[in-house]
């Protein structure tokens, strides 16, 4: 865990939750972007590792919340389940680095990361098959593997390149203090 005031842990939650706004409108300018790079996905999972469980979750409530208020994306009707995915991911990741004790700090990270992208992937496509049950494609398995692993797998290589990369700088800049 990171050592940082409350006050710091809010605006560092605030700027995850912007940046949930602000990462979508500069990829979606490319067609299909969004769905293949997943901006919002970083800051979240960010949020989870540095600041902590309880402000992934709120960064992954908060942020697809914010960005379809203020840019439409995502859908409204698709904004609950990106709320549910990416709350999974910012509350796992922060709560399995939290006990993640290896002498490896990348491998603490990716110790919290990968299982934060499969339960999150998991749930996220649960809550899909729950709430449009009435869309055929939304229960199928196929379907399924291919929208959350195979279309995103640009995004889910540049989440695990880029998440370790950012953590370790931010720790040598001194910027966040174990």
């Amino acid at each position: 865990m990171y050592k940082m005031s409350r006050t710091k842990r809010y605006v560092l939650t605030a700027m995850c939750i912007t940046l949930c706004a602000v990462l979508p409108l500069v990829l979606h300018a490319v067609p299909g972007a969004g769905s293949t790079l997943l901006p919002m996905h970083i800051p979240v999972l960010l949020c989870g590792l540095i600041v902590g469980w309880p402000f992934g979750l709120m960064a992954g409530i908060f942020g697809p919340l914010l960005s379809s208020f203020t840019t439409g994306m995502p859908l409204m009707a698709y904004a609950p389940i990106m709320m549910i995915e990416l709350a999974v991911y910012g509350m796992v990741a922060g709560m399995i680095i939290r006990i993640a004790r290896t002498k490896s700090q990348y491998a603490n990270i990716y110790i919290a990361l990968i299982p934060a992208m499969i339960l999150g992937r998991v749930i996220g496509g649960a809550a899909r098959a729950i709430l449009f049950v009435p869309e055929a494609h939304a229960t199928h398995l196929a379907w399924f593997v291919s929208s959350y692993f195979i279309t995103s797998a640009p995004g889910i290589i540049v989440q695990l390149v880029l998440i370790p990369v950012i953590i370790i700088a931010l720790e040598k800049s001194k910027l966040i203090r174990k």
